[in-house]
């Protein structure tokens, strides 16, 4: 078969439609004209950025930091990870997930997931558990909350910590509460694809004390101001200690401004994207040529990614190809995710194909749709009828 191309024609539309893309209003703009002449760094707009993404969460401790993979390695440290622990996490996630282990010695162990939700599959983390697991990194794929209660409770049986990785999950509701407050910590990235951005950014979300505390100190250098943590009695009001081994991932007062401005626009943004989840979920719900991801009724979405299965069985061509397919008819999609042990340095660390059957598979049949706040309707149409088009034009036997 050749290369699919345009299917019959004209494609559906001449101008590209985006996978996904920040929105940038007026006030946006402003705010971070104004704190131009203001702090640049390390000023108010952090700890008014915190004290907001408490608010909105409900959690009590808030630590922003330069981005999300940042974010999960000083959760990580701050959870006690270290050389000789194991970390389960996905291995449908970005590399960030694992490598979090990885910067602190330890070991990932891939877990793999539910067929229906994509998510990472409780049972099968209780299964690798054993007495070298530290932490469970649970990664909310596309926005969806991963099964928290049953998570939290099988690691606070066995003294782990859990880590939500929420790079995707801001503005999501699980059983009521918002995601940010229920695991361990909980990581968030503000990437410009994500559903609220500031360029690049991230958080961790506490309800501790104690890896609050932590967590300022990892992020700054290991450098404290507290007297009470000093070993050393001040010799003057610039006095500082290093105590710990940290790294410079702070924020600057530039993103916190932008992120606070984005912020509060994010019931907005969350509300049209379920809009367009909801007319994509209708649209393709009675094709047998693709299945739609299942949602958790516990899991009040609101999705970074919308991720089509492809039921290859009913197609005459293969991902790559539908992929291509819908390029050609201005449809700009993307795969989440390359399983990551796939990928050459975890093949060096000795990491083989075959240890998660159902996320592999996964990754074989899955797209990910466009889906951000600035699509009109019309555009999410024009990708219905891409997706359709095609779906009908190879369709199996035909």
């Amino acid at each position: 078969m050749e290369k699919p191309a345009i299917c019959g024609g004209i494609p559906v539309r001449n101008t590209q439609i985006f996978y996904g893309h920040q929105y940038i209003d007026d006030a946006d703009i402003q705010a971070v004209v104004d704190v131009m002449r203001q702090d640049l760094t390390c000023g108010p707009k952090i700890k008014e950025l915190e004290d907001k993404l408490c608010r909105m969460t409900g959690a009590k401790y808030a630590v922003v930091c330069s981005n999300g993979t940042a974010a999960l390695h000083i959760a990580s440290l701050a959870a006690g990870v270290k050389e000789g622990d194991e970390v389960i996490t996905t291995p449908i996630t970005f590399a960030a997930s694992a490598n979090c282990a990885l910067y602190c010695g330890a070991k990932p162990v891939f877990a793999d997931i539910n067929e229906e939700t994509y998510n990472i599959d409780p049972a099968c983390v209780k299964a690798l558990t054993t007495e070298k697991t530290k932490a469970v990194v649970a990664v909310d794929y596309t926005g969806q909350s991963a099964e928290l209660d049953e998570l939290l409770d099988h690691c606070h049986q066995h003294g782990l910590v859990l880590i939500e990785d929420g790079a995707h999950v801001i503005g999501t509701r699980y059983k009521g509460r918002y995601n940010g407050s229920i695991a361990d910590m909980t990581t968030f990235s503000f990437h410009p694809v994500k559903t609220v951005t500031c360029g690049e950014g991230g958080a961790v979300l506490t309800n501790k004390e104690d890896y609050y505390q932590k967590l300022l100190l990892y992020r700054a250098h290991g450098i404290t101001r507290d007297p009470s943590l000093m070993k050393h009695e001040p010799d003057g009001p610039w006095y500082y200690e290093q105590i710990d081994l940290g790294m410079n991932y702070r924020l600057t007062d530039i993103q916190a401004a932008l992120l606070i401005s984005q912020l509060d626009k994010l019931p907005m943004f969350s509300a049209r994207r379920k809009e367009i989840v909801k007319t994509y979920n209708e649209a393709f719900a009675g094709m047998e040529q693709v299945r739609i991801q299942k949602e958790i009724p516990e899991s009040d979405t609101t999705r970074h990614l919308y991720i089509l299965r492809l039921n290859l069985e009913k197609l005459s061509i293969n991902r790559r190809e539908f992929f291509e397919a819908l390029a050609a008819e201005n449809v700009c999609c993307n795969v989440h995710y390359i399983p990551t042990y796939y990928f050459p340095y975890y093949e060096k660390l000795g990491y083989k194909r075959g240890i998660c059957p159902k996320a592999e598979r996964l990754y074989e049949e899955i797209i990910s749709l466009p889906l951000y706040y600035a699509m009109t309707d019309q555009d999410v149409q024009d990708v219905i009828c891409a997706v359709k088009k095609i779906a009908e034009y190879y369709k199996a036997g035909t």
